[in-house]
């Protein structure tokens, strides 16, 4: 849906409390009504106020579809009932025979929609390191319709030149998507930097509390919007009325949430990288970060994920694990609350075991989420459970 007001020279904190999200005409509430009609009244046939069936539009979904596109500085959003969800419809824009030039660094649940369920299909992919512009271009063929990239990766943190993607993407007219959801557009703003489609999984930061799954679309392309639109209707994987709320309620808090654990993690992977029991430390905000002066130019800060190498392996891995107290051992990211997960065993399972080897993701590798919980209290935890991981 497209927003209805301008909030030109807002800033982002301000947005994300107001856009989309005018008092109720109707009441005068402050807070955005929950409308749970799956229904609505026609003054005549065709003629309504802009809504007719919950699946087409809703008044909830509308107001969150609105603050989702001005955050990112987009003119459509779109919200879907997952972050998977968003991306299927997505990738239905294209046909049989149209090929994906993908990072080869990408959540698990994207490569097993794109390997496993649009190749069948007819629609295939390739995956390489976006950072070679050169292989990039090279990679390019006729058939190359979408280019899908998430900065930083998923779990490796590899940090990808947008704008330079862009560029390439325009010049052979192919649709290039960014899934923003490490990095919220707090901390970075694709559609500015030329990408054509952002991609979120608001299960993530955009909500921040860890009780809603949900996915979102933003792109300032008409003409895309109109199909997606389509396809959002069509398909029907939209989310119900009462997660747009809760999702509309994370929002609200979502610039300093993201500062405040973006804060922690910076200080927390520093000292991690000085422990005895760790081997590599990957976060965008440190000086041995390969991609460290790309993200200091692309990005506001560098996030608050880190991924940690252990020495030990698996064994040291999971026991770390299981010492954590405060971290919860748990898929997902980007709550209050502070988690910690092995990629190999969890979220990257689908991804072959060679494909994982070639990008690092070993058996020694566990991915942090930093949460909000005071910053020594997370440390303590940390050092605790690599102190018994080490007897």
């Amino acid at each position: 849906m497209k927003p209805d007001r301008s909030y030109q020279g807002l800033a982002l904190d301000t947005l994300a409390v107001h856009a989309g999200q005018p008092p109720d005409p109707v009441s005068g509430a402050v807070m955005t009504p929950i409308v749970l009609a799956s229904t609505f009244a026609q003054e005549r046939p065709g003629q309504h106020k802009g809504f007719e069936y919950s699946r087409s539009g809703n008044p909830t979904r509308k107001a969150l579809e609105d603050c989702l596109a001005t955050l990112e500085g987009g003119t459509h959003g779109l919200a879907f009932s997952s972050g998977s969800a968003a991306t299927a419809t997505l990738l239905h824009t294209l046909k049989p025979g149209d090929e994906v030039l993908a990072g080869d660094d990408l959540y698990g649940g994207t490569f097993r929609l794109l390997d496993k369920v649009m190749r069948p299909m007819g629609i295939g992919s390739r995956f390489l390191d976006l950072r070679n512009l050169d292989a990039v271009r090279e990679a390019i063929t006729p058939k190359t319709r979408m280019m899908w990239l998430e900065t930083p990766t998923n779990p490796m943190l590899k940090v990808f030149d947008v704008a330079a993607l862009a560029t390439i993407a325009r010049e052979r007219g192919i649709t290039l998507v960014v899934d923003n959801t490490f990095a919220t557009p707090v901390l970075q703003r694709p559609l500015e930097l030329g990408a054509h489609v952002v991609v979120h999984s608001t299960t993530k930061y955009l909500n921040g509390h860890s009780d809603v799954v949900g996915g979102a679309l933003v792109t300032a392309d008409g003409a895309l919007a109109e199909r997606l639109g389509f396809l959002q209707n069509a398909i029907g994987a939209i989310p119900s009325p009462f997660d747009c709320y809760m999702v509309l309620r994370g929002l609200k808090t979502l610039g300093v949430r993201v500062r405040a654990q973006s804060a922690s993690a910076s200080a927390i992977a520093s000292r991690l990288e000085q422990h005895a029991a760790v081997e590599r430390v990957f976060y965008p905000g440190l000086a041995s970060h390969p991609d460290r002066a790309l993200a200091e130019r692309q990005m506001k800060g560098p996030g608050a994920m880190i991924t940690v190498v252990l020495r030990g392996g698996l064994p040291f891995a999971e026991t770390f694990l299981e010492s954590l107290q405060i971290f919860s051992c748990a898929e997902s990211l980007g709550g209050v609350e502070s988690l910690a997960e092995h990629p190999a065993i969890m979220t990257h399972a689908s991804i072959p075991a060679e494909a994982r080897a070639a990008l690092g993701i070993s058996d020694g590798l566990v991915r942090l989420s930093v949460g909000l919980e005071a910053e020594a209290d997370l440390w303590g935890d940390i050092a605790q459970a690599l102190g018994r991981a080490s007897r």
